[in-house]
């Protein structure tokens, strides 16, 4: 998918002002290929038709082309689209607060409901397109992904080698991970290590739900708790194998799933609900709180330059509410 690039002060939607500016390359398949053929197979849930109407209002751009439905593409021209749905609606997000910074790496506090990377059919902001927009001279990308609620530390790095070195790291497990999470209820032990095998979740109709699987993969968790409340508990979670979920996987096989979370520790029909609807009073009924309340609290790697470094973020303020003794972290609207 095209990255989020930088906003043209022209680049404004012909039907809505307030959508911006989306900057997709064109790929190695769109070599030679019609105009409309290419979007329309890009982004599947446009028809041919819908891709038609963008070009002729003047929706798809390539400066100093004058663009047809019949347009002949070459592979690496820029696309500017305009057309709300598969542009950006409003301005970028602010640059997430940088916790360190080197030639080689680029280190921030990802905010919670920021996507890592661009994904699906709708335009969304996302870290790695904010960053790039922010550093335009270094060749910025991921060095790991988290989930789009979870908030905390996340890694760029600024040149493909130092990506591959902290990539590779991430892959033969050289990295240590410390988690920190709301939960619902008091466990009660203090500390607890779950050794439980991870796939896909058995007796569920949602497809990216896992669960503790005979079948599944290896996957060892330790947790403590940090502090308890009265209805919630803050506890920490240090990872030592890389699953998909695994922290939330694990905690709602303990009895005591994240706050928020909207597919672990609720039915089936909380998340496919959420899918249709959004996070409206339902959601936050059955949840209890606007994300899931997971965060990456500390993340120890090795540096290109051959160190080791440790890099922290603390709760954000969302978090600290409940931390600090709130009794009810997102109170059901009332009836």
């Amino acid at each position: 998918m095209g990255h989020n690039g930088p906003h043209r002060s022209t680049a404004v939607s012909k039907d809505d002002p307030s959508v911006g500016t989306r900057e997709v390359k064109v790929r190695s398949d769109g070599d030679g290929r019609r105009l409309d053929v290419y979007l329309s197979n890009r982004f599947p849930t446009y028809s041919r038709t819908q891709v038609q109407r963008m070009i002729r209002l003047g929706q798809v751009e390539i400066p100093g082309r004058r663009l047809k439905t019949s347009s002949t593409l070459a592979q690496g021209e820029i696309l500017f689209i305009t057309a709300p749905g598969l542009a950006p609606v409003g301005p970028p997000p602010v640059m997430p607060e940088v916790i360190y910074e080197d030639d080689r790496l680029l280190v921030v506090n990802k905010p919670a409901n920021m996507l890592a990377h661009p994904t699906g059919i709708i335009f969304a902001y996302a870290l790695v397109g904010i960053v790039r927009t922010a550093r335009p001279d270094d060749v910025i990308d991921l060095g790991h992904r988290l989930d789009r609620e979870t908030s905390g530390v996340s890694v760029l790095t600024k040149d493909k080698q130092a990506n591959a070195i902290v990539k590779a790291a991430f892959k033969e497990k050289r990295t240590t991970k410390v988690y920190k999470a709301v939960v619902h209820g008091s466990p009660p032990w203090e500390e607890l290590t779950v050794d439980e095998p991870i796939g896909k979740a058995l007796e569920s109709d949602i497809r990216i739900r896992r669960g503790v699987n005979p079948e599944g993969l290896q996957a060892t968790t330790s947790f403590r708790v940090l502090h308890r409340m009265k209805s919630y508990s803050l506890v920490e979670a240090r990872p030592t194998t890389g699953r998909t979920h695994q922290i939330r996987v694990h905690l709602e096989h303990t009895g005591f799933p994240i706050l928020g979370d909207k597919i672990y520790g609720q039915p089936d029909n909380t998340f496919l609900h959420h899918l249709d609807h959004g996070p409206d009073a339902v959601v936050r009924a059955a949840t209890g709180f606007p994300r899931h309340a997971l965060h990456a609290a500390s993340l120890t790697i090795p540096h290109p330059d051959g160190s080791t470094r440790t890099f922290e973020a603390p709760l954000g303020v969302d978090l600290m509410s409940i931390v600090d003794g709130a009794e009810a972290a997102w109170p059901p609207p009332a009836e």
